[in-house]
């Protein structure tokens, strides 16, 4: 797992091939994703770096609530690292009974080889045995070819040069370093509604890596209903005292109240002898600001995985979940 992370670059590199292109819709302007677990993690991200993309990412059974004409106008894209997820196949299914536009983002498995049987537009992620939450940078190329994002693309390209040259032993050791403040507690991951996805995807890491519980909310809802429930008294303050608060702060692009929310919040919550981490979201460009926090991430819940004796990479109880389904 350690080079994947270190070889994160290479993912943005990549040129991902869209095959039977010629089946694309024509001026398609509504996408629905259709993905589970990492395969939708990639999805989630699109909003930040193309906030005009009309998406709806879907996460169930079955097509999303949207009427029968934005139906008829969607570019259903299916999305799923092994191509044999349940409920991704099922949405392939029944956008194929409406005889809605689909496409099609897989290393192999079923979804891949009725893709093909389809001909349908697709591309094939690269089979490097990585964790679909590990190859975040393949599946979100492979979106973006399908969604005709072409500009987004080659500025991917472009920021995966410039991030092989950047100092990779810094992000490791950021997340080293973090990951020793963490251990012992349950982080929170907080952020701003627009930065909201990387603070999910920090969640995700440390719960499918760490193999810990980790949660995340948005400003400014959660001041007005979840930040109560950390207002403790002397009968409650035993089951909060092993929660750790993680900020990620947005200083260039916030607005300046969530960042008021934010500090304030930081006082109320020290205030109450909780831990805060201040994770401050930067970097010269949007790319930079995502990925480089993710790995952040990455190397925090690898090293909390070591620190706790535990697999960071397999996810046995997910495969155990499968098999009694």
């Amino acid at each position: 797992m350690r080079e994947a992370f270190l070889n994160f670059p290479q993912q943005l590199i990549w040129e991902p091939k869209l095959e039977n292109k010629d089946r694309l819709p024509r001026g398609a302007n509504r996408f629905v994703v259709a993905g589970m677990g990492g395969s939708h993690l990639a999805a989630d991200l699109l909003r930040m770096l193309d906030p005009s993309l009309r998406l709806t990412v879907h996460k169930d059974y079955g097509l999303p609530p949207l009427s029968t004409d934005e139906l008829a106008e969607s570019f259903v894209i299916c999305s799923s690292y092994s191509g044999n997820t349940e409920e991704t196949l099922d949405v392939y299914n029944a956008a194929a009974k409406l005889r809605i536009s689909r496409g099609v983002a897989a290393v192999g498995g079923r979804l891949l080889e009725i893709a093909k049987r389809d001909a349908v537009p697709y591309v094939q992620l690269p089979d490097t045995g990585i964790q679909p939450r590990s190859a975040l940078g393949f599946s979100v190329k492979a979106l973006l070819k399908l969604m005709g994002k072409d500009e987004i693309l080659r500025e991917l390209v472009g920021f995966g040069r410039s991030l092989q040259v950047l100092r990779a032993e810094e992000l490791e050791d950021r997340g080293r370093e973090l990951a020793e403040r963490l251990k012992g507690y349950i982080p929170i991951i907080y952020a701003s509604e627009r930065n909201y996805p990387i603070a999910y995807n920090w969640k995700i890491k440390f719960n499918e890596t760490g193999k810990i519980p980790a949660f995340c909310n948005a400003f400014p809802e959660l001041n007005h209903n979840e930040m109560t429930g950390f207002d403790i008294n002397d009968t409650t303050k035993n089951l909060s005292e092993r929660f750790i608060f993680i900020l990620l702060e947005d200083s260039n692009d916030d607005h300046p109240r969530i960042q008021k929310r934010m500090e304030v919040l930081a006082k109320l919550l020290k205030s109450r002898n909780f831990k805060i981490e201040i994770q401050e979201l930067e970097g010269v460009n949007i790319f930079h600001k995502i990925f480089s926090s993710l790995l952040v991430a990455d190397w925090a819940s690898f090293y909390l995985a070591q620190a706790y004796g535990v697999d960071p990479e397999q996810v046995p109880m997910v495969e155990q979940f499968k098999k009694l389904i």
